[in-house]
């Protein structure tokens, strides 16, 4: 996991670099949506340590995008924009026992339902800390 200011998204494929755009990802032979983007509030992780006292980073949240004052959930099968790129929400982001392996017991339990979004990148183009996330179309 990399922190970066910003990252080019390829329609179609997944954020440059990135492990599943690259399809070197775990579940890159497996057939299946939701793997070029993932998502996650920063809110989310803050919950995480007031209720479960699990203290998370942003980056080892296992997710492309760290995102604040967005409710994900709310974006499933609807597109918007991040920058100058159009996603489509696909589905919830639910944590796995392998995010749970990697930081602390507990975590799996304290994020479900509220992991991240799974997204498709319709429109690509560049990605940069700070960009608004905007609903283009319901």
């Amino acid at each position: 996991m990399q922190t970066m200011s910003r990252v080019n998204a390829i329609a179609g494929r997944g954020l440059e670099g990135d492990r599943y755009c690259n399809l070197s990802g775990t579940y890159s032979s497996h057939p299946g949506d939701g793997r070029q983007v993932t998502l996650i509030e920063v809110e989310a992780l803050e919950a995480l340590r007031r209720e479960y006292q699990i203290a998370l980073q942003p980056g080892l949240a296992r997710r492309n995008i760290v995102t604040c004052g967005v409710a994900l959930n709310h974006l499933i099968t609807r597109e918007f924009r991040i920058g100058a790129v159009i996603l489509r929400g696909t589905r919830l982001c639910e944590p796995c026992q392998h995010l749970e392996k990697l930081s602390s017991k507990g975590a799996m339990r304290g994020l479900i339902h509220r992991g991240g979004l799974r997204a498709e990148i319709i429109a690509g183009g560049l990605i940069q800390v700070g960009d608004p996330i905007v609903v283009v179309k319901d």
